[in-house]
C-alpha cells in the first residue's frame, strides 16, 4: 500500500517537472521560429460530451478564477459525475471525506475538520440539519447540482467564507442554454449484504429536469425533481469506551495493569431513507441592463432504521448475580486484552430504533443592473432546515433471572470480532421486555431548527487608476439555531413483564459474522406503544440542559476589494485586493441549573468586529503558464453548540477540609456565548500549467497561522459568585457555604499553532502522448498535510484520551485517482479515494458530538455507460451500470491505539442500474 503511494506522489511530481521541462523547450523553440508563444499548446475546437466535458467545464473554472480555486462540474444536464455531491467533492484536491452511514457526508478541506469551511448555495450560505454549521452533503441530490467551486482562498467579496475553504454549489441558470433541453433517469440499486428483518435491500432513484428560454431570451425557467431510496444495511461489532488499564482484580482472571474494554455488542442495522428533491430557477432578462434571477430549493428526507442487537457487559456487572469469571485472557505485546473465556454475564438482546426526518427550503432573489459602466448587485437570500428526530430502545433479556452465559470472546482489530455465547438467543418467546442491567428502555426525541435570512447589495465601478475595476458591498445576515432534545426512561407498561407478541416480530436477523447465530427482530415503536410508557422532558435530569439552547448570530459584512487585469511586461496579471470588516453580535438563550434544581433562562452575548484584508494574485507567463500568490486574514465562527449559554452549576456534598476555606466546593459547566471566533493568517502559492482547457498539472502550498483554537478548558479559580449563593444548603451540612471561587469547564479560545500542506494534481488525456490512447484519461491528486496544533478535547476524553490530539479532520495524506476511458458513447471510469487515519466527529449514543480515531479508507467507485448517437433511433437514451464501495472496505474507529478497537462497520457493496433520456 505505502509503494503505491509513493508511485502516485512521485507520478504527480513527475508529470508537474516534465511538464516544466516540456514548457522550456517550447519557448526555446518558438524563440527561434518567431512564431507565437500560444502557437505551442494550441488545440483544435471540437465539441465534447460525456466525461470530457465534465473535465473541461471544471478545468476552465479552476484556470480563469482570480483566487485558488477546484471544480467539480456536471458532464450534462442532472448528471454530475459520482451519485452524491460529497463523493465528488471528496475526489478534489485537499478535500477529503467522511463516511457516515456509508455515505460520503462530511467534508474536510485541507486538513480541517467541517467546523471551519463553509457552504453556500448559489453564493448563499446554507443553514444545516445538524447541531452545528457543517452541511450534510447527501441531502443535496447529486442531479439537480450542476457544479460545485471549492474557494481555497477568500477574497474580500467572497461572503459567508470559511477559514480551510468556502464550498459553493451551483444550480443551472437557463438562460446559459442556447436551446430548451429536458432530461429524465431512472435507476435501481441494490446493497450486497441483502435484505434483513423487515427491510429491502432494494431501491431506486429517479430525476427529471427540463430547461427552456422565450424565442426572444428574455425568460428562462428550469426545473429539476430527484427521488431517491436508499436501502439501510450494516453489520456492525463494537466495544465500549474507555479502554482502561485495569487495577488488581478489577476484572478478575485479568492482570493489573492490562487494558481492557467492559462490554461489546454486535448488530445488523436495517432500514431505508426516502429523499425528495425540487430546484427551480426563474431568470428574466428585458435588457442587458437588468437580469432578474430567483432561485428555489426543497428537499425532505425520512430516515428509519432499526439496530437489531446482541450486548453484553464484561466489566464486572451482571445485575447483582456474582462476579466476572474470565478464563485463558489473552494479552498482546501492547498489554491489550484481546479475549478469552469470559463466564458469569447477562446478556441483552436489543431494539434500537431511530427516525429522523429532515427538510430543508431555501429561496435566493438575486437583481443585477447595469446603469452607465457601473453594475449594481442587489440579493435576497432565506434558507431553513428543520430535523426531528425519534430514538427508541428496547431491552429485553432471558427470564427467570439469573440465565448467566459464558462467551468465548475474540477482540479483533482487522475484522469482526467474535463473541460466541454458549446460549441460543434466536427465540423470542424466551426473551423478556424487563428491567435489564440497563433498565427496559430508553428513548430521545431530537429537533434543530436553523434559519438565515440574508440581504446584500453591492455595486462595481471602473477605478480610475491601478485597479481595472472596484468592488463595494455590505451584507446582512440574521441567523438563528435551536436545540431540543427531550429524553427519558421508557418504563414497562401496566401488564409489567412481557415477551413481545409475534404479530410484532420481523425476520430473525444473522449475527454470525460475529459468532452469535440469529437473534429476533421486531417492531421497537409498536412494542413501545403496546407494552410501554414514554414521556421525555428536557429538563428532568441534569444532563439535559446542555442540550436545549437557542443560538442568534447577526453578522454585518462590509467590503472593497479592487480587481486587477493588466499586463507586467509580458506578463499578465489578474486578481484583487481588499479588505472585508465582520460586525458580529451573538447571543444564547438556554437554561441554568442550580444544584441539581431550580431552572432559570439564561442569556449571554457579546459584540465583537474583524477587519480581514486579503490579496490573490494570478501571473500568466508564457506556455499558458501561471503562478498564484495569495494572502488573507481568515476567520471561522465558533461552532454552534460551543455557543450555546446552557449553564449548570453544583458544589459537593460537604466542606473541602484540604482548602482551609472550610466551605463546599463550587463547579460549573456549559457553554460559551462569549467565546471569539477561529482567526488565522493564510499564504498559498500555486503553479498551475494548462493546455487549453483538456490538461493541466498543478503544484500548490498553503501555511495557516491559527492565532486560536477552541477547545474546553477547565478553570480551577473562576469567580462564580453570581450563582453559588442560589445553591440550596445541604440537608447534612446546614451551616456550610459554597465556596465562590470554583472550578468551571466550558470552550475557550485557548493556543493555535500552524498549519501547512502541498498538494500535486494532474488532469491528462492520454492522447496528448499518443493517438493509440486516444480516449483514456487519468485524473490524480496527493495531498500532504502537517500542523503542529495539540488541543484536548475532555468530552471525547474515554475515546481519544485526556492528553493531547492532533486535530480533528486532519489526514496527513489524502489520495485521488480516477481513470476512464469514453469513445463513441461508450464511458467507463473507476475512482479512488484514499485517506490516512485521523479523528472523526461522530455522535454518539448521548446525541452529542465526540470524537475518535478513525483508520485511513480506500474506497472505489467505478461505472461504465453507453448513450446511443444522434440519429440513431434511441438517440438520447444512456444506460447506466455503477458501483460504488467496491472493495467493501469497512469503517474502523479505535481508541488510542489500532489493537483497542471501538467500531467495526460494513455497509456493503451498493450497485445501481439504470437509464436516462435527454431530450
Amino acid at each position: 500500500m505505502q509503494l503505491k503511494r509513493n508511485l502516485l506522489s512521485a507520478a504527480l511530481a513527475s508529470a508537474i517537472a516534465l511538464t516544466a521541462t516540456g514548457v522550456n523547450a517550447q519557448t526555446a523553440e518558438t524563440a527561434t521560429d518567431q512564431a507565437p508563444a500560444t502557437d505551442a499548446t494550441e488545440l483544435d475546437t471540437v465539441v465534447v460530451t460525456g466525461i470530457r466535458r465534465g473535465i473541461e467545464s471544471a478545468i476552465s473554472v479552476k484556470r480563469d478564477s482570480t483566487s485558488i480555486v477546484e471544480a467539480v462540474s456536471a458532464e450534462d444536464i442532472g448528471k454530475l459525475p459520482d451519485v452524491s455531491i460529497g463523493e465528488s467533492i471528496g475526489r478534489l484536491p485537499g478535500v477529503a471525506a467522511q463516511r457516515v452511514g456509508g455515505r460520503a457526508q462530511v467534508i474536510s478541506v485541507r486538513g480541517l475538520s467541517p467546523d471551519f469551511s463553509t457552504t453556500l448555495l448559489n453564493g448563499r450560505e446554507m443553514v444545516s440539519t445538524g447541531d452545528n454549521r457543517s452541511v450534510e452533503f447527501d441531502q443535496y441530490p447529486s442531479e439537480l447540482v450542476s457544479g460545485v467551486t471549492v474557494y481555497k482562498t477568500p477574497d474580500a467579496g467572497l461572503i459567508g467564507q470559511g477559514l480551510s475553504g468556502t464550498l459553493d454549489m451551483q444550480t443551472v441558470r437557463p438562460l446559459s442554454f442556447d436551446a430548451p433541453v429536458g432530461a429524465i433517469g431512472v435507476r435501481g440499486q441494490r446493497n450486497s449484504l441483502g435484505a434483513a428483518a423487515d427491510s429491502s435491500a432494494y431501491g431506486e432513484r429517479i430525476n427529471a429536469s427540463y430547461i427552456t428560454q422565450n424565442e426572444a431570451r428574455t425568460f428562462g425557467f428550469s426545473i429539476g425533481y430527484s427521488h431517491a431510496t436508499t436501502p439501510i444495511q450494516e453489520n456492525q461489532v463494537g466495544l465500549y469506551e474507555p479502554w482502561q488499564a485495569i487495577g488488581d482484580n478489577w476484572r478478575p482472571g485479568v492482570p493489573a495493569g492490562t487494558f481492557y474494554s467492559d462490554g461489546i455488542k454486535a448488530l445488523r442495522r436495517t432500514g431505508e431513507i426516502k429523499r425528495d428533491g425540487v430546484m427551480a430557477t426563474l431568470q428574466f432578462r428585458p435588457s442587458n441592463a437588468w437580469t432578474s434571477t430567483l432561485d428555489l430549493f426543497h428537499s425532505e428526507a425520512e430516515q428509519v432504521d432499526t439496530a437489531n442487537q446482541f450486548e453484553v457487559h464484561i466489566g464486572d456487572y451482571n445485575g447483582g448475580y456474582g462476579r466476572l469469571q474470565v478464563t485463558n485472557p489473552a494479552i498482546n505485546g501492547n498489554n491489550t486484552f484481546t479475549g478469552g473465556t469470559v463466564g458469569n454475564v447477562y446478556p441483552l438482546v436489543r431494539g434500537m430504533y431511530n427516525k429522523r426526518e429532515d427538510e430543508i427550503n431555501a429561496f435566493g432573489w438575486n437583481n443585477e443592473f447595469t446603469a452607465g459602466q457601473a453594475r449594481i448587485i442587489a440579493d435576497i437570500g432565506w434558507s431553513r432546515a428543520k430535523r426531528d428526530e425519534l430514538n427508541l430502545e428496547n431491552n429485553t433479556q432471558m427470564l427467570p433471572a439469573p440465565q448467566l452465559d459464558t462467551l468465548q470472546l475474540q477482540i479483533r482489530n482487522n475484522g469482526f470480532s467474535q463473541i460466541n455465547p454458549g446460549r441460543d438467543y434466536s427465540n423470542p418467546e424466551s426473551l423478556y421486555l424487563t428491567g435489564t442491567i440497563y433498565g427496559s428502555g430508553y428513548g430521545k426525541v431530537p429537533n434543530v431548527v436553523d434559519e438565515l435570512r440574508t440581504a446584500k447589495l453591492a455595486a462595481s465601478f471602473p477605478s480610475p487608476a491601478f485597479f481595472s475595476d472596484i468592488d463595494v458591498g455590505l451584507n446582512y445576515a440574521d441567523r438563528e439555531k435551536n436545540k431540543r432534545q427531550p429524553e427519558g426512561n421508557i418504563n414497562l407498561g401496566a401488564q409489567g413483564i412481557t415477551a413481545i407478541g409475534s404479530d410484532l416480530q420481523y425476520r430473525p436477523v444473522d449475527l454470525s459474522f460475529a459468532g452469535i447465530g440469529y437473534i429476533p427482530s421486531w417492531n421497537v415503536p409498536a412494542a413501545v406503544a403496546r407494552y410501554m410508557t414514554f414521556e421525555p422532558s428536557d429538563s428532568a435530569f441534569p444532563y439535559l440542559v446542555a442540550k436545549a439552547w437557542d443560538v442568534r448570530e447577526k453578522t454585518t459584512t462590509a467590503y472593497v476589494r479592487g480587481n486587477l487585469d493588466t499586463e507586467w511586461g509580458n506578463v499578465s496579471v489578474r486578481g484583487n485586493a481588499g479588505v472585508q470588516v465582520q460586525r458580529v453580535d451573538q447571543s444564547s438563550d438556554a437554561i441554568r441549573l442550580t444544584g441539581g434544581s431550580d431552572p432559570r433562562p439564561i442569556h449571554m452575548g457579546k459584540t465583537f468586529t474583524d477587519v480581514l484584508p486579503s490579496m490573490n494574485l494570478a501571473f500568466g507567463f508564457d506556455n499558458e503558464q501561471t503562478l498564484r500568490v495569495a494572502l488573507a486574514k481568515q476567520v471561522a465562527r465558533p461552532r454552534v453548540d460551543q455557543l450555546r449559554a446552557s449553564l449548570e452549576v453544583t458544589a459537593s456534598d460537604g466542606p473541602d477540609q484540604n482548602n482551609g476555606t472550610g466551605l463546599r466546593n463550587s463547579y460549573a459547566s456549559g457553554g460559551n456565548p462569549l467565546l471569539d471566533p477561529w482567526r488565522a493568517y493564510a499564504f498559498d502559492v500555486s503553479y498551475e500549467k494548462y493546455f487549453g482547457t483538456k490538461a493541466y498539472v498543478a503544484a500548490a502550498y498553503f501555511y495557516k497561522d491559527l492565532q486560536t483554537y477552541i477547545y474546553t478548558q477547565t478553570d480551577p479559580f473562576y469567580d462564580l459568585s453570581a450563582y453559588t449563593s442560589d445553591i440550596p444548603p445541604h440537608p447534612n451540612f446546614p451551616g456550610v457555604g459554597v465556596n465562590p471561587t470554583g472550578s468551571y469547564s466550558r470552550p475557550v479560545n485557548g493556543e493555535g499553532g500552524t498549519l501547512q500542506g502541498l498538494e500535486l494534481t494532474a488532469s491528462l488525456p492520454f492522447d496528448m502522448f499518443s493517438d493509440a490512447l486516444q480516449g483514456f484519461g487519468a485524473i490524480a491528486s496527493a495531498t500532504f498535510n502537517d500542523s503542529n496544533i495539540q488541543i484536548r478535547d475532555p468530552e471525547s476524553a474515554s475515546s481519544v484520551g485526556a492528553g493531547d490530539i492532533d486535530l480533528p479532520g486532519l489526514s496527513k495524506r489524502v489520495y485521488n485517482l480516477t481513470v476512464y476511458f469514453e469513445k463513441n458513447g461508450f464511458e467507463a471510469r473507476i475512482n479512488q479515494r484514499r485517506r490516512s487515519d485521523f479523528i472523526g466527529e461522530i455522535g454518539n449514543f448521548n446525541g452529542n458530538r465526540t470524537l475518535r480515531y478513525v483508520v485511513g479508507e480506500n474506497i472505489t467507485d467505478a461505472q461504465v455507460s453507453y448513450s446511443f448517437p444522434e440519429g440513431h433511433a434511441l438517440g438520447g437514451l444512456s444506460v447506466l451500470l455503477q458501483a460504488s464501495n467496491l472493495t467493501d472496505e469497512a469503517y474502523q474507529t479505535y481508541a488510542g491505539s489500532k489493537d483497542r478497537p471501538l467500531e467495526y462497520v460494513e455497509w456493503g457493496r451498493s450497485y445501481l442500474l439504470g437509464v436516462s433520456y435527454k431530450f
